[in-house]
């Protein structure tokens, strides 16, 4: 279930544990605290599985979303999802993963407002590779100067507390599982990315 315009609307879910939704609870109070910052926004829903979060960015009126994904089973579940919400316009969805978005996101000149990552908890290198993408100089024009970036991750691996020009302002913590905080900080030595 989701909140804002498509309330109390269930999401489907792919089968099997390829992939691992954001719990309801986590949603709601990463919601709670982006609450007034999502109007308008444009928001990257990054290894999005179902999609939920991503759209209830839509539904609390984010102006534009991206979903990156690549498993095909939660393609599915997205697509079915926008379906039956009726959503036609305001999101991009990105089958071929995060790196192809975020390359196209630079090429094409968008700005982001708000970064949801939610890669698989055991997959530690493709936190470092986005969020060092993202906290690069080769991808500083496609972040807000105000760019908040949330990553959910295992409490058991926290994250750096930089990536580039990205530093952890805060970390909430919920049974297993963290969200790490991002914003724009002083420049720190710069890490290797993505984006040419």
């Amino acid at each position: 279930m989701i909140a804002g315009t498509y309330r109390s609307r269930p999401l489907v879910a792919p089968p099997g544990t390829a992939t691992r939704p954001t719990s309801d609870r986590l949603r709601e109070t990463l919601f709670n605290v982006l609450a007034l910052r999502i109007a308008g926004t444009r928001f990257a829903d990054l290894y999005a599985g179902t999609g939920a979060v991503g759209i209830e960015a839509i539904s609390r009126g984010a102006e534009h979303v991206f979903f990156s994904e690549t498993n095909a089973k939660a393609l599915t579940a997205i697509r079915a999802n926008l379906k039956s919400l009726d959503l036609r316009s305001g999101y991009t969805l990105e089958p071929a993963g995060t790196a192809t978005l975020l390359k196209r996101i630079v090429k094409q000149g968008n700005v982001l407002d708000v970064v949801f990552l939610d890669p698989p908890y055991d997959e530690a290198e493709e936190y470092t590779r986005t969020l060092s993408t993202l906290g690069s100089e080769g991808f500083a024009a496609s972040l807000a100067e105000d760019v908040l970036v949330l990553a959910e991750h295992t409490r058991k691996q926290p994250l750096s507390d930089r990536y580039g020009r990205l530093a952890r302002t805060r970390t909430l913590l919920q049974g297993d599982a963290a969200l790490s905080f991002y914003s724009i900080g002083e420049p720190v030595v710069e890490l290797p990315a993505l984006v040419d």
